[in-house]
């Protein structure tokens, strides 16, 4: 396979890197939360409904960008956060599988919405796997504002967050963030990086988490770029990677979870 040097262009490679790293910015620590909560399956669902407030947004006309189509993906996904809210008031122990549910019709309601457009196979492609190539710094702005916004509510929340708190800045995290990178790469930053660390402790679990995505977005948008491989897949399978090598180093591999208590699930009330 010959590879491809010209495309290791920062003009490109920049504003990718930097739509991973706002991405991550949220979601490492909101990830930690999701890890904790035994809710593992949320952020596909939340990403999926915000997914779908696009395509309904794009089945009206309103188009593939703009302010409208960001207005229908955040009131799609404060729906569903609110629903999950209150049913995880009303049947805690039931959560998971309606999660799971709610996940499932969102999926089948984007295939019926997209089933007479010619061009729904490549619209559910993009939803999927995401554009992250195809960013531009412009387009960063709002998601950028948002995610310091997010972070402020979590450092004032001191990163406790339970019932709507945690369900709709998870909403509006994923609302940012699935439009950039896909919901593939949403659920990858999410989960990946907590998991190779949930044995840590501190900062240092966090700081460490951070470094484990950011080396998965750096390095699968290099080697797509020199490879000619889709992105979003290729930036999954890097993550994946940069968490089973940090399990290499010491300072990780002492803090396994096979090696320490797991941490306290947040009780039913949450």
């Amino acid at each position: 396979m010959t590879l491809n040097w010209e495309g290791l262009d920062i003009a490109i490679l920049g504003p990718a890197c930097a739509a991973g790293l706002v991405v991550l910015s949220t979601h490492v620590p909101l990830g930690r939360q999701v890890l904790s909560r035994g809710i593992i399956f949320i952020d596909l669902a939340i990403a999926q409904i915000a997914g779908l407030g696009v395509i309904f947004a794009q089945y009206l006309g309103i188009g593939d960008q703009g302010l409208g189509v960001q207005f229908a993906a955040a009131a799609a996904a404060l729906l569903g956060a609110g629903l999950l809210a209150w049913t995880d008031r009303r049947w805690p122990q039931y959560q998971e599988p309606l999660i799971g549910t709610l996940f499932v019709l969102a999926a089948t309601g984007g295939l019926l919405l997209l089933a007479n457009n010619p061009q729904g196979g490549e619209h559910l492609k993009d939803l999927l796997v995401g554009q992250i190539l195809w960013v531009s710094y412009r387009q960063l702005i709002p998601a950028a504002l948002l995610s310091v916004v997010l972070l402020g509510v979590l450092a004032w929340r001191r990163g406790q967050l339970s019932g709507v708190w945690f369900y709709g800045l998870f909403a509006l995290a994923i609302t940012a963030s699935v439009q950039l990178v896909g919901v593939y790469l949403v659920f990858a930053s999410l989960i990946v990086p907590a998991l190779a660390t949930a044995g840590m402790q501190g900062r240092g679990r966090l700081l460490a988490a951070y470094l484990i995505g950011a080396a998965g977005y750096v390095s699968g948008l290099v080697l797509s770029a020199l490879f000619d491989l889709p992105s979003g897949a290729l930036i999954v399978w890097t993550l994946a990677g940069c968490a089973l090598l940090a399990q290499a180093l010491p300072v990780v591999r002492r803090a396994h979870p096979a090696q320490v208590a797991p941490e306290p699930v947040f009780d039913a009330a949450r």
